[in-house]
């Protein structure tokens, strides 16, 4: 009889379902990433005009960066960084996807910009495959834009895609309004709100998936163009703005005038209504009892939209934004909640890049990179337990023109210098980003030894990950 109890007990452990305690739980995942959102488009990184207590509050809650910096001063590039911890230069997505390509450049410019790859190949490794290879469930809501139907994110690691495909803003349907006309979001009301729409997918995700690991990578189509806001957004604003004293509006960058006044009322409602997004979701992870096992990182993909298309916003005291190399086009308001780790309410200025979050998050999971990826990123995961890193050089390379008066260039930032190279004329531009926010001061010809040494570091990287050039044009 003894035996049999044995038997039978062992039997009932064996039937029994398998639980993985909260110690022995990898961590979920909630990515946001916001497009053109500017440096100082927040609350907590010093605007003054719009109003996002979510994001401020997420903020409150965790660790700031005030050094983070977009791979590209444009979408997609970027986009494939966070998705493969690799360089523009790699993935060979240097331009947004869509831009014209060499054979069909038909502006009057010194050079012809390089080709680039006009999708995210699928021999490319993504942080969400991974993710999934090692037990998560995956989902992604929002703008893509790396690739037509076969590259949509579907086909690159992710369960579920609500709105993911190639283009590059809400340009179908009633745009950033219900119906949609987008072949990957079934339209809901009419007049219903993309970004509110897309944070309601994603809690959905969330609530179906809470008892297993998860990435939910909420990636909104706001703030890109076309500017279109809430009515009641927009009104709140406009009254605001009526309210406001201030100096002079616009400045000069090259050819382009530049913003230099936050107080655009219908960009303040847009950005309003994707913090009430972020607001919705991170309630949601609230309410499921999710906070405490749940890593929160918060991005932009490049800088805010300063010198075109309705100049929306301002950077300052950042130069230039969306398009240019200075900081404004590439410095992004960062912020990572990783509970029991992260400080509250802490701020760093170490320096990181947007191909770091590949390696950071796999390290946050326990997952080690694959011995047979050759990646860029350093994770940054110490820098969230409070150490320092020694992150080396983080470089940029963009042989195009942008739609927004950026030229060909490319950059390498080191500790606290910033070279530029601009490819049109070969000159140099030297900068102390710690002492010289606003690069104001070339410091070039002062330090030429240090401009030579950056720049030597410079055209090996390029050359070690395979960067395509521009070219001069006879006819020019």
């Amino acid at each position: 009889m003894r035996t049999l109890a044995i038997l039978l007990s062992a039997l009932a452990l064996l039937l029994a379902p398998q639980t993985t305690s909260a110690e022995d739980r990898k961590p979920n995942f909630v990515f946001f990433l916001v497009d053109d959102l500017g440096w100082t488009d927040l609350g907590c990184y010093g605007s003054s005009f719009y109003e996002t207590p979510n994001v401020d509050k997420l903020a409150a809650s965790g660790l700031k960066f005030t050094n983070a910096y977009a791979a590209c001063q444009v979408c997609s590039p970027t986009r494939a960084s966070i998705m493969t911890g690799r360089y523009p230069t790699r993935t060979g997505i240097t331009d947004y996807i869509g831009a014209a390509q060499p054979e069909r450049w038909n502006r009057k410019t010194k050079m012809l910009p390089a080709p680039y790859e006009m999708q995210l190949a699928h021999d490319e490794t993504t942080i969400a495959e991974l993710l999934k290879q090692n037990g998560y469930a995956t989902f992604f809501a929002g703008k893509w834009h790396l690739g037509g139907e076969q590259y949509w994110p579907e086909h690159q690691g992710f369960d579920v895609n609500q709105g993911g495909i190639d283009r590059g803003g809400p340009y179908g349907g009633k745009k950033y309004f219900s119906p949609y006309g987008n072949p990957r979001l079934k339209d809901g009301p009419d007049g219903e709100h993309l970004p509110d729409r897309l944070a309601t997918e994603t809690v959905k995700f969330i609530t179906e998936h809470q008892d297993e690991p998860f990435l939910a990578y909420l990636s909104f189509y706001s703030v890109h163009t076309p500017l279109m806001s809430r009515e009641d957004l927009k009104q709140k604003y406009q009254q605001k703005k009526e309210t406001l004293e201030h100096g002079e509006i616009w400045g000069q960058e090259g050819e382009r005038k530049v913003r230099l006044v936050q107080e655009h009322a219908i960009y303040a409602g847009m950005v309003d209504a994707m913090d009430q997004a972020v607001g919705k979701v991170l309630n949601g992870i609230d309410q499921l009892g999710l906070t405490k096992d749940t890593v929160v990182i918060f991005m932009s993909d490049n800088g805010g939209l300063s010198t075109s298309e309705g100049h929306p916003t301002s950077n300052l005291p950042l130069r230039a934004g969306k398009g240019w190399i200075y900081e404004g086009g590439i410095r992004e308001p960062m912020i990572v909640r990783w509970p029991g780790t992260t400080k509250a309410g802490t701020e760093t200025s170490q320096y990181v890049s947007s191909v770091d979050f590949f390696p950071t998050m796999l390290q946050i999971a326990g997952i080690e990179v694959p011995k047979n990826l050759t990646i860029d990123g350093m994770s940054f995961a110490p820098v969230l337990e409070g150490k320092e890193i020694d992150r080396g050089a983080i470089y940029w390379h963009y042989p195009h023109y942008g739609n927004q008066g950026g030229s060909p260039t490319s950059a390498i930032r080191e500790g606290d210098w910033k070279l530029i190279e601009f490819y049109e004329d070969g000159h140099l531009e030297l900068y102390n980003i710690a002492e010289d926010i606003g690069e104001q001061n070339d410091l070039a010809a002062k330090k030429p030894d240090l401009a030579e040494k950056m720049h030597a570091k410079l055209k090996a990287w390029r050359k070690e990950t395979g960067a395509k050039m521009p070219t001069h044009r006879k006819d020019a």
